[in-house]
């Protein structure tokens, strides 16, 4: 992943993009050939909605104890650009549902994660202040992980090279650059309510095994219930196949992704590309067609 220069980050204006992407003729396997590299991928329109609604109640209830104008201005940006990724993720999951893929239970299993497990708790004054800023740890952890997929998939040109579906392709690649546009967002607004290193490695250390498990189980279960494979079952050896490819990313590029987050000097605007970002962000069809029609 390309480093920046880190003043890069204030030329940016978050705003959030009112895209749409017909989907209508995207073919069960999008990569084709691909099944489980294709259900891989898809996990995210399964998992990330609820995710990215409970990302924006979180930073509205922040807002008020915000008292940096500038970190302000990039939160209600980074809210609305986290809305539109909800409601795009969400047409996927219901294209899948047409498709004869119920997708239903594993969304409910989301739901039940973020809504009660990870959700409101009832609390007042400062046990209220305590639960919304571990939530918020949370959140800067998962977006660590969003941007590195972020600036793979913009830089993935092996799904090109595999005939992956244009549509699709825009939607992640899209939804890819708005993830590394707003990287620093969530660790920014973090470090000005609370900033405990403590906190910063229980939390991550809590979010990595979680979305590894969210990926595995979301994997296993869109192979089992996809209608084009009768019984069909996770292989590894086709994940290690895939992701040598550059179908899908490696174990090692996952695990590299770690350790940066346990340095205490560590910040987001370290890594990615805000340029190749921008870039694409320019050239996106749905993106494009959006800042036509405002």
């Amino acid at each position: 992943m390309s480093a920046e220069p880190v003043d890069d980050h204030e030329q940016i204006v978050l705003h959030a993009r009112d895209v749409y992407f017909d989907l209508s003729k995207l073919p069960m396997h999008w990569v084709p050939g691909e099944p489980q590299v294709t259900h891989t991928i898809n996990v995210l329109h399964l998992a990330l909605p609820e995710g990215e609604r409970w990302f924006v109640e979180l930073f509205k209830e922040a807002v008020p104890l915000i008292k940096d104008d500038r970190l302000r201005e990039d939160v209600l940006g980074f809210i609305g650009q986290e809305a539109v990724h909800a409601e795009a993720h969400s047409a996927a999951a219901d294209h899948l549902q047409a498709c004869g893929v119920d997708v239903q239970p594993y969304i409910s299993q989301m739901e039940w994660m973020f809504r009660k497990l990870l959700g409101d708790r009832g609390l007042t004054g400062r046990k209220r202040e305590e639960w919304l800023i571990e939530r918020l740890a949370i959140v800067a952890a998962i977006e660590h992980y969003t941007a590195f997929l972020g600036q793979w998939v913009l830089d993935s040109a092996p799904l090109d090279a595999a005939g992956a579906d244009e549509t699709m392709l825009d939607l992640l690649r899209w939804h890819g650059a708005e993830e590394v546009e707003h990287r620093s967002v969530a660790y920014d607004l973090f470090q000005h309510l609370d900033g405990r290193y403590g906190r910063r490695v229980r939390t991550m250390t809590l979010v990595t095994p979680v979305l590894a498990w969210v990926f595995l189980r979301g994997t296993r279960y869109l192979v089992a219930h996809d209608p084009m494979l009768v019984g069909g079952k996770v292989s590894w050896r086709v994940y290690r196949r895939a992701s040598k490819q550059g179908l899908l990313p490696t174990g090692r590029q996952l695990m590299r992704e770690i350790t940066p987050y346990y340095r205490r000097s560590y910040h987001p605007r370290k890594t990615g590309n805000t340029e190749q970002a921008v870039a694409y962000l320019a050239t996106s069809p749905a993106a494009r067609a959006a800042d036509a029609s405002q």
